[in-house]
């Protein structure tokens, strides 16, 4: 009996022993998964903590480097409110105001001017200057306006206007970003720029319209310039949608020449000068950018050459025909009125001109070339005979400014089939535009 009792007492121990053993081991498993998980709290938490003070250093050494830059700006805008408060009487922009009254109209230049004056006298809400930024930007053609469309353009920007601006006219870190954007999109804005109305090139704004004859082909970025070209979306026939004179106007160029003629007796003579050799492809055409002393007088007022570029085919017409190409040769007198001499290109023989010109075309878009020791005379592509016909046009590449004179050469001039087949655009020629009621004069 005492056996019997004392295996069952042993038989319970061991079972208590092993119900003991198994609670300390639940019970030590359960704290090592605490302790694990105090762990990884401890771990995230240091890491937090380094993040936030990384997070706090690189914000303490953003904001270091605005009050390195608020300072030059805090300079301007103490000079601003001194100007302000030197205009504020209103006498300066009254004075202005009636020495231009005597003027039958103003410049670009002189519109900006104004703008400015009544925005810095009135505040940016005034409709005056509202309405003389506009009439600046009309009046301007890109290219040798930049600077005064530039003006325009920020001037009703910062009215509160939405417009497009110019990504040349951009502070330089939001060019910046925009040309970041424009790479990383692959995009080509399409063309260049300077004037007779040729215009802009990956991502640029620029000629005859801006910088030139103008041709582009792409909707970018919000503050972008519009861009326009000779096809697609961005066709003559779509070009009134960003260029609405390009579409309402009345007074377009270019013109189908067909009689009857009005007979003119304007004298036209071209006095060019031989000067160091620039050209520029705007990606639109190309340029050739003269040097200033060339001038092209009109009954014996002078007109500035500007530069002269090319459209193939020839944007002008005769008799319903086009030429292989034409030469626009873009003058502006003293008073801001441009002229355009055209000089129409037949095939035929190589013409030793062109020959030089498309021996030095630049290589890359949009950047200015001068190769070393080539000077050229514009005055090298012209007929000897100066019969003309002549009317009132417009910039042939938007903005399609209006006013601008043309003068077409009735003789043509040679250029070979290869040199024709040599330019690097395919075609970049506006339609012929409507008459409207017009008179094509001729001498």
């Amino acid at each position: 009996m005492k056996r019997i009792l004392l295996e069952v007492f042993l038989v319970a121990a061991l079972i208590g022993a092993g119900v003991f053993g198994f609670m300390t081991q639940k019970q030590a498993a359960s704290s090592k998964a605490k302790i694990t998980e105090l762990t990884a709290a401890v771990e995230a938490a240091e890491k937090s903590a380094k993040e936030k003070e990384e997070s706090i250093k690189a914000a303490e050494e953003e904001m270091s480097a605005l009050q390195e830059e608020m300072a030059p700006l805090e300079e301007k805008a103490n000079q601003l409110d001194a100007v302000k408060a030197a205009l504020a009487s209103g006498s300066t922009l009254s004075d202005l105001e009636n020495a231009y009254k005597k003027e039958k109209t103003l410049s670009a230049e002189r519109q900006a001017g104004l703008g400015a004056l009544r925005m810095l006298t009135k505040g940016a809400e005034d409709p005056g200057a509202l309405e003389a930024f506009r009439k600046a930007l009309q009046l301007s053609e890109l290219g040798d306006r930049k600077n005064t469309i530039c003006a325009a353009q920020m001037g009703l920007v910062a009215a509160g206007e939405k417009i497009k601006v110019m990504s040349d006219c951009l502070p330089k870190s939001e060019k910046a970003g925009h040309g970041d954007k424009e790479e990383k999109d692959g995009k080509d804005d399409g063309h260049g720029k300077k004037d007779d109305g040729h215009g802009k090139a990956k991502g640029k704004d620029d000629g005859h319209g801006k910088k030139d004859d103008g041709h582009g082909d792409k909707k970018d970025e919000k503050h972008a310039a519009p861009h326009w070209g000779y096809e697609g979306e961005m066709g003559p026939e779509k070009w009134g949608k960003e260029f609405p004179t390009c579409s309402a106007g009345k007074s377009q160029s270019p013109l189908d020449i067909k009689g009857p003629f009005v007979k003119s007796r304007v004298v036209v003579s071209a006095d060019y000068k031989e000067g160091p050799l620039k050209m520029l492809n705007n990606g639109h055409t190309i340029q050739v950018v003269v040097t200033p002393g060339s001038k092209l007088r009109i009954d014996g007022i002078a007109h500035e050459l500007l530069q002269f570029h090319f459209h193939r085919p020839s944007e002008e017409k005769i008799d319903g025909k086009p030429m292989a190409m034409v030469v626009h040769f873009v003058h502006k007198n003293a008073e801001g009125k441009l002229a355009v001499l055209g000089v129409l290109l037949k095939e035929g023989n190589e013409n030793p001109g062109i020959k030089t010109l498309w021996a030095n075309l630049p290589k890359e878009e949009n950047v200015e070339y001068a190769p070393d020791g080539v000077n050229f005379n514009p005055g090298n592509l012209l007929p000897r005979e100066f019969d003309f016909y002549s009317y009132e046009g417009s910039l042939t590449t938007p903005p399609c400014t209006e006013g601008v004179r043309f003068f077409i050469l009735k003789t043509t001039v040679n250029i070979a089939k290869e040199q024709v087949q040599a330019f690097p655009f395919k075609m970049n020629a506006r339609p012929v535009q409507a008459l409207n009621g017009r008179e094509i004069l001729s001498n």
